[in-house]
């Protein structure tokens, strides 16, 4: 297991953080998670999430929000197993390999949050590491 070093949050103004998180957007992005796919580290699958009452859903959004206001990280979120999985049945090389590191879904649900906004963000003539925005699609 690999532990991502996680820089300190330096004091930066509330204005330049942006608006805080709706409990209509971690809804929304909980009811977009697949079923029956693998857990994270946190061993929480997103069948259990799109099970959580109103309480519940507050309470994940609380510790969302709060997350992400103190820029602290839980020590779960911050590590990564990497598992190698096989894209041929003899695989020895690596090459013959990709890998997979399944993350804790209360992470996914803000690392998609903060995706979204990074892309209200940005124009659509920039391109590279964005789904849809690959930059061999602006050279071709």
């Amino acid at each position: 297991m690999e532990t991502l070093e996680v820089e300190p949050e330096e004091e930066v103004d509330t204005d330049e953080k942006g608006p805080y998180i709706l409990q209509s957007e971690v809804k929304k992005a909980i009811k977009k998670m697949r079923n029956r796919k693998a857990t994270g580290d946190d061993d929480v699958p997103g069948d259990v999430l799109k099970l959580l009452g109103e309480g519940a859903l507050k309470i994940l959004t609380e510790l969302i929000i709060t997350i992400y206001e103190t820029g602290e990280w839980p020590k779960d979120f911050t590590e990564v197993t990497m598992i190698a999985l096989k894209k041929k049945t003899q695989a020895t090389k690596c090459i013959e390999q990709r890998t997979t590191s399944p993350i804790a879904l209360t992470a996914k649900i803000l690392r998609r949050r903060s995706e979204r906004k990074i892309d209200d963000t940005l124009g659509e003539d920039q391109f590279g590491f964005r789904r849809g925005k690959e930059l061999g699609m602006q050279l071709g």
